[in-house]
């Protein structure tokens, strides 16, 4: 279940680079690689919700990394900045996604 899970995060870290080398989805094969990047993370999200991973936990871990990822490249390979502030909220988001996975052994 965690390999649907991620598959669904580097397919749409993918997606989302490729989006940005679209230029508005002008350019097709970059366009090519949003829509197929897109469609496979849609996919493999839903296979890891399938195989049991709870919605809340998956879409966090989905959304969390893939922005956190998102960050990290677009800061060190796009030249795109990333302050102290940004860190300090890419840290919030793993923590409160660490919050979701402890609390779902206790909501039972």
């Amino acid at each position: 279940m965690w390999f649907w899970l991620a598959g669904a995060i580097v397919s749409e870290v993918t997606g989302t680079l490729a989006l940005r080398f679209s230029d508005g989805f002008s350019k097709p094969w970059p366009s090519l690689v949003v829509v197929l990047g897109y469609g496979v993370a849609f996919y493999s999200l839903s296979q890891a919700l399938a195989k049991g991973v709870p919605v809340g936990v998956a879409y966090g871990i989905w959304s969390a990394v893939g922005v956190a990822l998102i960050a990290l490249i677009g800061a060190v390979f796009l030249g795109e900045s990333l302050t102290w502030v940004q860190v300090g909220g890419i840290g919030l988001l793993i923590l409160g996604v660490l919050a979701l996975e402890l609390g779902k052994s206790h909501a039972t």
